[in-house]
């Protein structure tokens, strides 16, 4: 993610503050964040059924089943213990929606497959707002509670742990933005002729149910009926656009995992132009008709060029699908790391910025944090790529970046707090994550030397490919791969407090 300008060569990050009333409140953890270690890999799924997963079958069968229990109301993250929920993984998620962009009305129907991972009497998902039409666990009518942003199912028969389960939500209204203190705003944001959905952190229950926490990722089918003067731009692969009177249908399959963070729909009026990567990855890219940019092609010519160069410095591409969306300044506030299709506002569409875009779909939407704690893990690699390139066009080295921000006075803010540590929900997306984390990379490359730091890199996103990971296992991997220990990085730089010598 990037913040909506930059200044004086230093990213402005988003800062989410102000926190939803409905999030409890912050929980403590434990003071070095080195425990948890636990990985999660996702599977590729084909359209409409997740590869490797029992299908659910609508009805009961046999003796019903009574000895589940409430599942927990939140994944218990250590900033936002509200989001995410206990007691299942979702596989797949097919939404259909339908929006009226003159009255900002939205209508969805979410259908979530998932597999319990304990015996279930009730579950949970999260939605702002929005009113709930009705709702089925596998086929049969389930009962609905809600309590702030906690929609509560309560299936006729209990689920026991290994099945299979399939939960239809109905619901509809005008989908509410989540605004922060510092008059950022995620969510479903609406413009002049259409919307654009920002998720992170919190955003995207705004516009559907969901297990709503980036440790549960899953593939995705996203059908969107709009006015057929507009388009609707998702992620993943176009499978189907069709017209039926004044409206059309937009489907997209996204088949490789993804956290709910880095799902998007942008309604609007675009120039789609479309291409294949050097390596065959088909690329859609979706430029804003009003908002006068990049008109000679200059930036979005050199995608296959910086695609090439990633997968050179980074692996394999994790994805099956690529490109941008540029919008309207007015409409997008930052730029974000959506999955296969990051959105970045017409303002700073440079190249720099689609590079720090790209980068993140290794770091962060393929190695996605299993907590919010570990945030450094994406923007300190998705800085850091920025360097590298600089250094591989001709442009300042990584070093002379490193220096340059390491000449910084110790009351500058990128000092405030160490990366792997920030103090508060607010801070995840603050200057230490992103420029201290670079810095933090940088710091390892000095110490096992380039070619094998360019390993170890290539190394650590095929490892962690479609899962996640935390600061604890990225420690681990660095020293396994150095033969030593490198506590002095961790302590000055990752852990640290202040301004390292």
């Amino acid at each position: 993610m990037i913040g909506g300008v930059k200044t004086s060569g230093r990213l402005t990050a988003f800062a989410v503050a102000g926190l939803l009333a409905a999030l409890p409140a912050c929980s403590e953890s434990d003071s070095r964040g080195r425990g948890g270690t636990s990985t999660r890999t996702g599977a590729d799924a084909q359209a409409g059924a997740p590869a490797g997963a029992v299908t659910a079958q609508p009805g009961a069968s046999g003796a019903v089943f009574r000895g589940g229990h409430p599942a927990a109301a939140g994944a218990g993250d250590p900033y936002f213990p509200g989001l995410g929920n206990g007691g299942y993984d979702v596989a797949h998620y097919a939404l259909t929606l339908a929006y009226d962009p003159g009255s900002g009305r939205l209508e969805g129907t979410a259908e979530i497959t998932a597999k319990a991972t304990e015996h279930l009497s009730a579950f949970n998902l999260d939605l702002l707002g929005m009113e709930v039409l009705g709702a089925t666990v596998d086929g049969r009518t389930a009962q609905v509670r809600r309590h702030g942003q906690e929609l509560t199912l309560q299936p006729q028969d209990h689920v026991r742990k290994g099945a299979a389960f399939r939960s239809v939500v109905r619901y509809a209204g005008t989908p509410e933005p989540v605004t922060h203190a510092h008059g950022w705003r995620e969510g479903w944001l609406r413009t002049d002729n259409g919307a654009v959905a920002f998720g992170e952190p919190t955003g995207s229950m705004s516009w559907f149910p969901g297990n709503h926490h980036p440790s549960d990722k899953a593939s995705y089918d996203i059908t969107v009926t709009v006015p057929k003067e507009v388009q609707a731009i998702s992620n993943g692969q176009l499978q189907a656009r069709r017209t039926s009177g004044d409206r059309a249908t937009f489907h997209w399959h996204q088949a490789e995992p993804m956290a709910s963070y880095v799902a998007t729909v942008a309604i609007g009026s675009y120039d789609v132009k479309t291409s294949r990567t050097r390596s065959g990855v088909p690329v859609v890219s979706a430029m804003d008709t009003t908002a006068g940019v990049d008109e000679d092609g200059a930036v979005l010519g050199r995608f296959p060029e910086i695609m090439e160069w990633a997968e050179e410095t980074f692996g394999p591409y994790p994805f099956s699908a690529a490109g941008v969306i540029v919008d309207q300044a007015a409409d997008v506030p930052y730029a974000l790391e959506t999955q296969t299709r990051p959105i970045i506002p017409a303002g700073i569409f440079h190249t720099t910025n689609v590079v720090h875009e790209l980068a993140h779909q290794w770091f962060g939407n393929s190695v996605t944090p299993r907590t919010w704690r570990d945030m450094w893990l994406n923007e300190g690699f998705a800085t850091y790529a920025e360097w590298l390139w600089t250094e591989d066009h001709g442009g300042a080295s990584a070093q002379e970046h490193f220096d340059r921000n390491h000449a910084k006075a110790a009351d500058d803010d990128e000092w405030d707090f160490p990366p792997a540590e920030p103090p508060s929900a607010s801070d995840i997306s603050g200057q230490p994550v992103y420029v201290r984390g670079a810095m933090v990379i940088h710091e390892i490359r000095r110490a096992v030397g380039d070619k094998a730091f360019r390993a170890l890199v290539r190394g650590w996103t095929l490892r962690h490919r479609h899962g996640h990971a935390s600061t604890a296992d990225f420690t681990a991997y660095v020293e396994a791969k150095a033969g030593r220990k490198l506590d002095s990085i961790w302590d000055s730089w990752l852990y640290g407090d202040g301004k390292p010598a």
